[in-house]
């Protein structure tokens, strides 16, 4: 499968920053660091199916998983503030 940039990349559960990155792009400042803590793991998994290089299945999906993309996310939220 050819590759047009870097963006184009499979991101699977496993890839907790480049998810993170995503997220950060998506949402923006709209969640502050507590409150990317206090999102709810359904939401999550639900917006982590939804970017559209992502390739992992819902069933592979852990609360580890889930725990280290919101800590990632916070560190991505912080370096942009």
């Amino acid at each position: 499968m050819p590759f047009d940039n870097l963006e184009d990349l499979p991101i699977e559960w496993a890839d907790h920053e480049d998810i993170a990155i995503k997220l950060y792009e998506r949402f923006g400042d709209e969640f502050g660091e507590s409150q990317i803590y206090r999102i709810r793991f359904t939401d999550l998994i639900e917006w982590v199916l939804e970017i559209k290089e992502f390739v992992g299945k819902r069933e592979d999906c852990s609360e580890s998983h889930l725990e280290l993309i919101q800590a990632k996310w916070v560190y991505e939220w912080r370096d942009n503030q």
